[in-house]
C-alpha cells in the first residue's frame, strides 16, 4: 500500500457522520489508497456507525484512550505504507486533495512531511487556526502560520498559494513518511496531545528533512475538536508541551536562557488571564511550569539522544525575533507576508 489515511478517532461519531464518506470517496479515488479509523476507546455509538456505514474503512480498537500521540503510534505501528497521513475526524477533505501530497512526496526524496493548505470549515474564504498555510516559530517557541499570526487570521485570498518550505506541518492533515516516522520514534507519547507535530518536524529537520506546505491540496477544518480552543486544559497542554518541546531540541547555547524569558512572557500572560477574571486559565500556566519540572528528569535522557543526532543543517521556518512583540507593535495588523525572514 502507498498511503494510510489514519483517523483518530474518540467520541466522535457526529464528525464521522459528517466527514468520513467525504474522506472514503475522495481518498480511494487516488491510487493504493487505504483509509483507516483507529478508535480510542470511544463510548459513543462511533464504532457501530463505522461498522455499518463504512465498509471500506478498515477499524483498529484500542481498549482506552491514548491520547493524540499514544493512539497514532499505535495505529501506526499496525499499518503498512510509503506514506501516512495523520487527519483529524472534523476535516472535510475536497475532490483530489490527495494527489497533490502524494505528488510533492514522490518528487523530492528530501521532503520528510507536507501537509495541505487548511481553511476554515465555517468561515470558508479564511485559514483555519491549526496550521493555515504551514507553521513557524518564532526565536522564543511561539508558533504561528502562513495565515495566521497567534489569534489573527487571514482571508485567503490566493496570497499563500505557492508551495514552500515550513518549519511545522499541522497534526490537523500530516503526510509523512512512514519510514521516517518509525525511524524517528514517532510522535512523543509524553506530549499526549497539542505541540506533538512540531516537535515531530523539529526533530525531521534536524536529520536532514525538510517540511513543506502544498496549497493545491485544500482542506476544510472545523478545529477544537477533542478540546475546544477555550478550554484551561488545551491552555495547560499548549504551555506544558511548548516547554518540553524547547527543552528537548533546542541547542545548549541558548536553551537556558530562551526558557527563561519564555518564564517572563508566560507570567505576563498569566497576569492577563488573571486580571480579566479567567482564574482557570491563569491557573493553567503555573500548573504547566509545575508539570514541565516535574518531567524533566526522564526530558534530560531525551535532549541528549536528540542533539546527538542528525546532519549539521540549518533550521527552515523559525523568525529570529519575537513574534508576539512584533504582533503588538503593529496594533495586531499583522499579517505574515509583513514578515522579514
Amino acid at each position: 500500500m502507498k498511503t494510510a489515511v489514519v483517523i483518530l478517532n474518540w467520541n466522535g461519531k457526529e464528525c464521522l457522520e459528517k466527514f468520513l464518506s467525504g474522506v472514503v470517496e475522495n481518498s480511494l479515488t487516488t491510487p493504493g489508497t487505504e483509509v483507516i479509523v483507529a478508535d480510542n476507546g470511544s463510548i459513543d455509538d462511533s464504532v457501530q456507525w463505522i461498522q455499518n456505514n463504512q465498509p471500506r474503512v478498515r477499524l483498529i480498537l484500542f481498549d482506552k484512550n491514548y491520547g493524540f500521540t499514544g493512539g497514532y503510534n499505535r495505529v501506526l505501528a499496525q499499518v503498512e505504507a510509503d506514506y501516512y497521513v495523520l487527519l483529524n475526524s472534523d476535516i472535510e477533505v475536497t475532490v483530489g486533495w490527495l494527489y497533490p501530497l502524494v505528488e510533492l512526496m514522490d518528487t523530492d526524496p528530501d521532503i520528510g512531511a507536507c501537509m495541505p493548505k487548511i481553511k476554515a470549515y465555517h468561515s470558508p474564504g479564511y485559514f483555519e487556526y491549526a496550521g493555515a498555510a504551514g507553521g513557524f516559530i518564532d526565536k522564543y517557541g511561539y508558533p504561528f502560520c502562513r495565515g495566521r499570526i497567534l489569534d489573527k487570521i487571514e482571508k485567503d485570498e490566493g496570497q499563500y498559494d505557492e508551495a514552500c518550505e515550513v518549519f511545522w506541518a499541522t497534526g490537523a492533515c500530516l503526510m509523512i513518511r512512514a519510514k521516517l516516522y518509525h525511524e524517528t520514534g514517532g510522535l512523543d507519547n509524553d506530549f499526549f496531545a497539542h505541540m506533538e507535530e512540531i516537535d515531530l518536524c523539529w526533530r525531521l529537520q534536524r536529520i536532514g528533512y525538510k517540511i513543506m506546505s502544498q496549497p493545491q491540496s485544500v482542506v476544510y477544518h472545523i478545529g477544537g475538536g477533542a478540546l475546544p480552543n477555550n478550554s484551561p486544559r488545551k491552555l495547560f497542554l499548549n504551555y506544558r508541551n511548548n516547554l518540553l518541546m524547547m527543552y528537548k531540541n533546542l541547542p545548549a547555547k541558548n536553551y537556558r536562557w530562551i526558557i527563561f524569558l519564555r518564564m517572563i512572557l508566560d507570567g505576563l500572560s498569566a497576569c492577563m488571564y488573571l486580571l480579566n477574571f479567567k482564574f482557570k486559565f491563569f491557573a493553567a500556566v503555573p500548573k504547566a511550569y509545575w508539570a514541565f519540572y516535574k518531567m524533566l528528569p526522564s526530558f534530560k535522557n531525551k535532549r541528549k539522544q536528540e542533539l546527538t543526532k542528525g546532519v549539521t543543517c540549518k533550521l527552515t521556518g523559525i523568525y529570529k525575533k519575537s513574534i508576539v512583540f512584533r504582533f503588538y507593535l503593529s496594533l495586531k495588523k499583522l499579517r505574515f507576508s509583513d514578515l522579514k525572514f
